[in-house]
């Protein structure tokens, strides 16, 4: 009797220690570890968002390789191509205040002719630039709107595909940095100012575009991989302060000095709570940014090849069977997901800082894995 007595007395400490919640975190840590250790990744950090509640928010590996530093959660990473979304937000915002329209001719609103040259009767409009269906290309490059203006390249020609501008896709930086300088010359406000007072502070996020109005201290590096020498290498421009070209700043004009197409350092758990004001159609947690008209239209598909609409694109490959709405992000060796399913109203982040390839394929596949397995822990699981 006193040994059944002493069994019963430890299994109920054991339940009484025992906690699901943990175990689970636990598990999902572990998983998690292995996709870095599969796919050779430097650092982690994602980001679990349901409900407007976040559930899961957990950084692994490395933020400073040299020095032996580990990722925190309040770390920001340089996010590429998810900040494109920003710029949209910002400019639906100018919509909805009635002082410009998404079927404007951008030709008028940035100051200087952007028009194919081939099509030059057909109007390139906002929502072209803004959907990827403008005709322009990153032939040129997109560090500087001298690329596209006639005045300042005798080569702008170069810039724009054979088709006629609304009638194919092409993924393009270079209409977003023309985006940016629009939103600078509706607004009257510099662009990384016009995202941190319109869009971060209203939400009580911490991130900007300036790197000089950050703390330096927490920011992720990131590495990109040389295939080469078969190594890490630090990507030192992705933090570029560039104070002499802000020194020298043009309004409506310098935008791309902050770009307005992939500059925006956060970290994943402030971009899950951006993203949830997206999953609930323009606002979050009683905090309007953008109304839910706009938002659905940004989430809108309008070319069946991409699925891709305002800067938010449809996924129906990241997890078989359900359809995501969101964009990812890759530059410098970083590589970004951002992805919600606003119907049932859970979405995902995950940054890594460097992976072992530079191959498009297994980059995705590194993706998949990082969200299926939340998916599966957190959302399939019920809890």
């Amino acid at each position: 009797m006193k040994q059944n007595s002493l069994f019963l007395l430890i299994f109920s400490i054991f339940l009484g220690c025992y906690n699901p919640a943990l175990a689970q975190k636990k598990q999902v840590a572990k998983a998690l570890k292995a996709i870095m250790s599969k796919y050779e990744t430097v650092g982690l950090s994602v980001a679990v968002l349901k409900k407007e509640k976040m559930i899961y928010n957990k950084s692994f590996g490395w933020k400073d390789i040299a020095k032996r530093k580990k990722i925190r959660n309040k770390d920001i990473f340089r996010i590429a191509s998810i900040s494109k979304s920003f710029t949209v937000t910002s400019l639906m915002q100018l919509v909805e205040a009635g002082k410009l329209t998404l079927s404007d001719d951008v030709s008028d609103l940035i100051g200087f002719k952007v028009r194919n040259p081939r099509f030059p009767d057909r109007k390139i409009t906002l929502e072209m630039i803004l959907s990827h269906r403008s005709s322009l290309s990153d032939k040129n490059g997109y560090f500087t709107l001298d690329v596209v203006n006639p005045a300042k390249n005798p080569e702008w020609e170069k810039c724009y595909n054979a088709y006629a501008p609304g009638e194919d896709y092409e993924y393009c930086n270079l209409n977003f940095n023309i985006a940016g300088t629009i939103l600078e010359k509706i607004s009257g406000e510099r662009f990384d100012r016009y995202v941190k007072e319109h869009i971060l502070d209203p939400l009580g996020l911490y991130g900007g575009y300036w790197v000089d109005g950050l703390d330096s201290n927490r920011f992720v590096k990131l590495y990109e991989y040389d295939s080469l020498s078969a190594q890490f290498k630090e990507a030192k421009a992705a933090y570029a302060p560039r104070r002499e070209e802000i020194a020298n700043y043009r309004m409506g004009y310098s935008a791309p000095i902050f770009s307005p197409t992939g500059g925006m350092k956060i970290s994943a758990r402030n971009l899950a709570k951006y993203m949830g004001m997206h999953m609930y159609y323009g606002s979050f947690k009683g905090k309007r940014i953008i109304a839910d008209s706009s938002s659905r239209r940004m989430q809108r598909p309008l070319t069946e090849k991409s699925g891709y609409g305002l800067a938010l694109w449809v996924d129906n490959d990241m997890l078989p069977g359900k359809e995501l709405h969101g964009h990812t992000g890759s530059a410098y060796g970083l590589y970004s997901a951002m992805f919600f399913q606003p119907d049932e109203q859970y979405g995902f982040v995950v940054i890594t800082n460097g992976i072992h390839t530079t191959e498009e394929k297994i980059i995705d596949a590194f993706r998949r894995d990082c969200i299926k397995t939340l998916y599966q822990h957190f959302i399939a699981a019920g809890n």
